[in-house]
């Protein structure tokens, strides 16, 4: 099928910035805008709204891509995937819950016990605490990058939640170079923001969506209307 059909070998991470960077810097507050409200909306009721509001930024991300007029209620669009989305959020969230509450269950028993403990039964303890939490850590990164195309699939190809968490799987595995340069580079982009403040990283978000979209376009190139190119009936001949 058509929309099941992905590049390879097609991302810089560098390239891919300065790209994104020269498609939105013309309207830059306004897709600031988009996605810190999507954000802040999405956050408000985690998993449940998230999924819709981050297939909204990327429809508007995609809206000027394609060069298209960028409009803020196109954000709210994303709510036509609710379910498909819902999916997605639940799969990436959960785990992403469950190992925050992970981590401050042995330091709440390291707090109760620490009276009854000696040192030299505290500091394994802890270091096997930062062991595991760094492995687990590093396992739900990888799962997460896997997932980098699903959302903008939903929004994109109108896939189901599991279609594209399967098809976003397949791309990112088979373009893992091009995906390890370009969160280098938007790991970057993000401890620059850190150092201005905190504040910066905020500024830096849409930045950093706008170069993800960029990325899933040039892996997932856009799907034009076959039909544009039939050929005209028999009468535009002038043919009886």
């Amino acid at each position: 099928m058509q929309n099941q059909q992905f590049n390879t070998g097609v991302i810089g991470g560098v390239e891919v910035y300065k790209e994104a960077w020269e498609l939105m810097k013309d309207q830059y507050w306004l897709m600031l805008g988009i996605t810190i409200v999507g954000i802040l909306i999405g956050g408000a009721v985690p998993i449940v709204i998230i999924g819709p509001m981050i297939c909204g930024i990327y429809l508007c991300m995609f809206d000027k891509m394609d060069g298209h007029e960028v409009k803020f209620e196109r954000l709210f669009k994303g709510f036509e995937f609710f379910g498909q989305s819902l999916i997605v959020a639940a799969v990436i969230m959960v785990p992403m819950f469950i190992f925050i509450i992970a981590i401050y269950i042995p330091m709440i028993i390291a707090a109760m016990a620490g009276p009854r403990m000696s040192e030299s039964e505290m500091i394994p303890m802890l270091i096997g605490v930062v062991v595991v939490e760094v492995v687990v850590a590093f396992i739900m990164v990888c799962f997460h990058t896997l997932l980098l195309f699903a959302f903008p699939l939903i929004a994109d190809r109108k896939l189901g939640g599991i279609a594209a968490m399967k098809l976003s799987a397949q791309a990112v595995w088979h373009n893992l170079g091009g995906i390890a340069s370009l969160i280098a580079v938007g790991f970057c982009v993000a401890i620059v923001g850190y150092l201005m403040l905190c504040i910066g990283i905020y500024l830096a978000l849409p930045l950093i969506m706008m170069a993800s979209a960029v990325a899933y376009r040039k892996v997932f190139p856009r799907i034009t209307d076959d039909r544009s190119h039939e050929p005209p009936p028999i009468s535009a001949y002038g043919g009886s």
